[in-house]
């Protein structure tokens, strides 16, 4: 299913009909199955479903960083012009992390323990913008002054274990946006996070949307999060979107059935003591 009532100008990042293969032994899974959709200039669209629909994997085929047993089959990643799919991977690299730039869900392992805050930084400024020596660390740590983060000269030189998770989130929001990316994709970018926290982060990037003009790509299955900071939202199952529309519609008035049961099975107080909506098999869904 695909977006509507876009102009080309206000399209940043199209993706038609894109199709991932994972080999499991004898078997190829189809983690992604024609998935399309477009991110517009300066909104944040988010990509919800149940673990395991693939919504991670989606984002990973954004970026080629795909694990040795995926491979992209079919369909196209268009930023702006430029095929992201036919790019060569040294093409590709100066996209990541200039262009379009990742947050990933757990900042404990996905920054580097040996090396500092500021140098883990700094390597993306050198890298994307040709900017070093003082200059480059001057732009850090405008960077953490920019997400929030106290006494910047100071932790510019601390490692990831001698800070807090929130921190630790917030130093890889600053490594995100350091060559100021037009896309920014956030994968489950709060779950490991403390509600307080979580909440912190989530007005954190809508602030830096708002001053930045960037897309973002929201993947998450707490639709709590999708409310507070969503324009658009598509809904996916099985590798598959199924329904796709604006938030208010979509939270207030689901059409495709698997998208009403998904939230028929939320918790809450109304239902407490009562059995859950468990979803049926796709293929025993209504098209």
């Amino acid at each position: 299913m695909r977006a509507t009532g876009t102009t080309a100008g206000d399209r940043v990042l199209e993706v038609d009909g894109l199709q991932t293969e994972l080999e499991a032994g004898a078997e190829t899974v189809h983690a992604v199955d024609g998935v399309s959709f477009e991110l517009r200039r300066g909104e944040c669209f988010a990509l919800v479903g149940e673990s395991g629909c693939g919504k991670s994997m989606t984002a990973l085929s954004l970026m080629r960083l795909l694990p040795a047993a995926g491979r992209i089959s079919g369909g196209s990643v268009r930023l702006e012009a430029q095929d992201l799919l036919a790019l060569p991977e040294v093409a590709m690299r100066a996209v990541r992390g200039h262009r379009v730039a990742m947050i990933f869900q757990e900042p404990a392992t996905s920054l580097n323990p040996v090396l500092t805050v500021g140098r883990q930084i700094t390597e993306v400024i050198e890298r994307h913008l040709n900017t070093t020596g003082p200059a480059a660390r001057a732009r850090a740590l405008e960077l953490l002054e920019a997400v929030g983060i106290p006494d910047g000269p100071r932790r510019l030189d601390e490692y990831p274990f001698q800070l807090s998770g929130g921190l630790r989130q917030r130093v890889m929001v600053a490594a995100a946006l350091a060559a100021d990316p037009e896309v920014l994709i956030a994968d489950e970018a709060t779950t490991a996070l403390d509600v307080t926290i979580q909440a912190q982060i989530l007005d954190l990037l809508r602030r830096l949307q708002t001053e930045r003009g960037m897309a973002i790509l929201l993947i998450t299955h707490d639709l709590g999060v999708v409310a507070q900071l969503a324009d658009r939202v598509a809904v996916m199952y099985a590798g598959e979107i199924v329904e796709i529309g604006a938030r208010e519609a979509l939270l207030n008035a689901p059409q495709h059935p698997y998208t009403q049961m998904l939230f028929a099975s939320l918790p809450s107080a109304g239902r407490r003591g009562a059995p859950l909506a468990a979803s049926a098999s796709v293929d025993s869904l209504p098209t």
